[in-house]
């Protein structure tokens, strides 16, 4: 699923041809709910992160950041800072993204309130398509891209790259991937 910005994120989740319910969301952070590094919701994005928030309670709505909650944020400061301000938890994982779809399962069961059976069972929201949504389907998530981020300026040329990628390919009728796990 493409979606312009965060604040055309349907909310409850659904996609074409979903057999389950999504019981989970991964929500990268910067440049796709906040600005770059910034610790907050980004002030038009507010109503739709509390609408996702009452959606996916708990658990169930997790972030995944590759600035908050890596390596990169000494003793987890960062992450917990997040976690406090926006009331939801920050995943501490020591692979960036793609790379850290195991951790992210693991801490999804051990989740009680969660019930996950089946990666199919997550979305995973982000605005990089070579890190998000790739980690989507690494995982048998799905996925959704957020195609312009908060910044607009921002915009590097690998997100650039990534934009014009994605609409030759479409321009070619290809289509992205359903989850392979059983939904």
């Amino acid at each position: 699923m493409v979606v312009p910005t965060f604040a055309h994120l349907p909310v409850p989740l659904r996609f074409p041809g979903q057999k389950s319910e999504i019981r989970a969301v991964i929500l990268d952070k910067d440049n796709c709910i906040s600005e770059n590094y910034a610790l907050e919701v980004y002030g038009p994005y507010k109503d739709k992160f509390e609408a996702l928030k009452a959606a996916y309670p708990g658990n169930r709505l997790l972030i995944v950041s590759n600035s908050s909650g890596t390596q990169d944020d000494k003793d987890g400061k960062e992450a917990a800072l997040l976690s406090q301000t926006l009331s939801i938890p920050v995943l501490r994982h020591n692979v960036k993204k793609p790379g850290c779809l195991d951790e992210i399962l693991a801490y999804l069961r051990a989740c009680p309130d969660v019930q996950l059976e089946s990666p199919s069972q997550i979305a995973v929201v982000g605005d990089r398509l070579f890190t998000d949504v790739m980690m989507a389907n690494m995982m048998g998530a799905w996925g959704v891209w957020v195609r312009d981020g908060v910044d607009v300026k921002y915009s590097s040329a690998f997100s650039g790259f990534e934009k014009g990628l994605h609409d030759f390919l479409v321009k070619r009728g290809y289509q992205p991937p359903s989850p392979l796990s059983k939904s």
